[in-house]
């Protein structure tokens, strides 16, 4: 059983079906699983994306240079955020947002000791903007943070239910992974999460689990240690 957690939301997910904008629907089934597990005593973190919103590499060549489309990625981030923490509260959790850079009173500036005693004390915190830097994806943002808060696995919520050989969605060849490491996920090139990500994690030896999030009671099977998903470690 994992007590503590780094989950690792994406932008799409919080847009529901279109995978575009904020799907009231779906943030609040969400907010209503994470609620659930902290219930039973797990201590939740949450990196989310912001692809629902605007995704940095779209700005390229589109009149934004990879900096400032960057900067504009990590606003998303604090806006899907928001609209999360607002969920999670109103089913009955306290919940923070926190920025990887300045941004009073919209959130509070992340500072890992305050983010651990919030979970500590039964809320979950919501850590957005990335690393606060450009060229960083949300994947290495939150391996990141989880090795600062200390967590016992990083969690991917997805659309599909593990890691395959090849895009199940696209190949229907494709075979699953029950379980592979760093280096064989690095090797053949598997879109899990970005080479930073893995290299981060298996440096802190903290394993990563893919699964689909989208399926109803998943995130609490996984945090009681079922055996669904994938599992990368090294």
């Amino acid at each position: 059983m994992y007590k503590r957690v780094l989950l690792k939301l994406s932008g799409e997910s919080l847009g529901g079906s279109q995978g575009k904008g904020i799907e009231v629907p779906s943030l609040n089934a969400y907010a209503a699983e994470i609620v659930e597990a902290v219930k039973a005593g797990h201590q939740i973190a949450i990196v989310n994306g912001g692809g629902n919103i605007f995704r940095g590499l779209q700005g390229v060549g589109k009149g934004f240079d990879r900096v400032t489309g960057d900067r504009m990625g990590m606003l998303a981030t604090v806006i899907n955020g928001l609209a999360l923490a607002s969920a999670i509260r109103s089913a009955g959790i306290k919940a923070e947002v926190f920025t990887a850079i300045p941004m009073e009173p919209v959130a509070r500036y992340y500072n890992r000791d305050n983010a651990v005693k919030l979970l500590e004390e039964g809320g979950v915190a919501i850590i957005t903007g990335g690393t606060g830097s450009p060229f960083f994806t949300t994947d290495s943002g939150a391996a990141l943070r989880a090795l600062e808060i200390g967590a016992d696995a990083l969690l991917k919520g997805t659309r599909v239910d593990g890691v395959y050989t090849a895009d199940p969605e696209k190949d229907p060849t494709a075979v699953k992974y029950r379980e592979l490491t760093f280096t064989k996920a690095l090797t053949d090139h598997l879109k899990v999460m970005d080479a930073t990500a893995f290299a981060l994690c298996e440096q802190g030896e903290v394993p990563i689990v893919v699964f689909n999030i989208e399926q109803k009671g998943n995130l609490t099977k996984v945090l009681d240690g079922e055996e669904i998903g994938t599992i990368v470690h090294a």
